[in-house]
């Protein structure tokens, strides 16, 4: 798949080997689609090595890999990179310094005979311009959440958990065509909204409810991200206040976003709504994120990231207003960056929807 991008850094850096442990950075490059696997690229040679539990799997997604089975009694991970490096004359390999655990690294680095050169964000940079057809995949995680956000509205009502509802929406994404494996939803409710990573409860839905929905599916592993906030009654004043304040942090930060734009850039758009009001303080400093393989990648949006964005990057726009002990809301849209502006994937409204 993309061993040729990473073919083209080995040689620049002068890299013998490259060992890959990531397994969207794994999947990235040799499109295997299971677990518990390792790559070792070589100029000439790819191997991936695993256990029996998927030599099959790999056989069938990776014909262009040799198939090493790594685990055996008394053997580690380190012993078989060792011995292929050995086998095919490698004095240097790298590695990703920001994936392996203390013990992995005590092992590797006590059976690696060459020199280790420690990587941070190699492929993932490759990952941050997407193909074509990694864009269709996320238009189609995209897609499915919207309709299973439909499909959720009419069961938001008073006496339902959040932890029923947030079940029947990974129900509804996987019944909507998302892959089987949806990865972690948020769905809080009332003053539990302030809290930016909250996890769905045994709290029942109370009338006068915000209920903040964070959700995405993948869709062959690409994945979509998107976030609704809506009232379970008729809002209040406050409530109303609040929201349209932080769609106009929304719809601001959207304004300056296309290539060659900041995350700072976008970050300080956001904050116009809210700069001369009570609610300046209650924002997070980080309002989006590239999205692909992984839901969290690079570049991001805050302050501290000065990065120019790229055309062909798929990223959110996610600021929000978090209130302790009151409640928060928070919208989120996923977009693709192009050099005039950008093309929002996610086809839901933003104005307040009263239950």
């Amino acid at each position: 798949m993309n061993e040729e991008k990473l073919l083209r850094y080995m040689e620049e850096a002068k890299i013998d080997c490259f060992f890959i442990a990531k397994q969207e950075n794994l999947r990235f490059i040799s499109g295997f689609t299971g677990a518990d696997s390792y790559l070792l690229i070589l100029k000439n040679k790819y191997y991936f090595l695993t256990d029996p539990r998927y030599t099959e799997q790999a056989a069938i997604e990776c014909p262009d890999y040799e198939i090493c089975v790594w685990r055996k009694p008394g053997r580690t991970i380190g012993d078989a990179v060792q011995a292929l490096m050995q086998e095919n004359n490698c004095r240097t390999v790298a590695f990703e310094a920001d994936r392996l655990s203390y013990a992995f690294y005590q092992d590797f680095s006590g059976k690696i005979r060459g020199e280790l050169i420690p990587t941070v964000d190699v492929i993932e940079k490759m990952r941050r311009i997407k193909t074509p057809q990694e864009i269709q995949y996320q238009r189609a995680a995209c897609e499915i959440s919207c309709r299973a956000l439909e499909k959720l509205l009419p069961e938001i009502r008073v006496g339902v958990t959040e932890k029923e509802l947030a079940a029947k929406l990974s129900l509804y994404m996987v019944q909507e065509g998302a892959d089987t494996m949806p990865y972690g939803n948020i769905l809080i409710s009332g003053a539990r909204t302030s809290l930016l990573h909250g996890i769905p409860s045994e709290k029942a839905v109370e009338y006068g409810d915000f209920v903040l929905m964070d959700f995405g599916c993948q869709v062959h592993g690409y994945m979509s991200d998107m976030t609704r906030t809506v009232v379970v009654g008729k809002a209040t004043e406050k409530q109303r206040e609040v929201y349209e304040l932080e769609k106009r942090m929304v719809e601001d930060s959207l304004a300056v976003t296309k290539a060659g734009v900041t995350g700072r850039e976008i970050y300080e758009a956001s904050l116009k709504a809210i700069r001369d009001t009570e609610y300046m303080g209650y924002q997070y400093t980080n309002i989006g994120h590239g999205i692909g393989l992984f839901v969290h990648e690079g570049p991001f949006c805050s302050m501290m990231d000065t990065d120019p964005i790229p055309a062909g990057n798929v990223r959110t726009i996610e600021p929000g207003i978090y209130i302790p002990g009151w409640g928060g809301v928070r919208i989120e849209d996923q977009l693709l960056v192009t050099e005039e502006g950008y093309e929002n994937m996610v086809r839901f409204t933003r104005d307040l929807i009263e239950l």
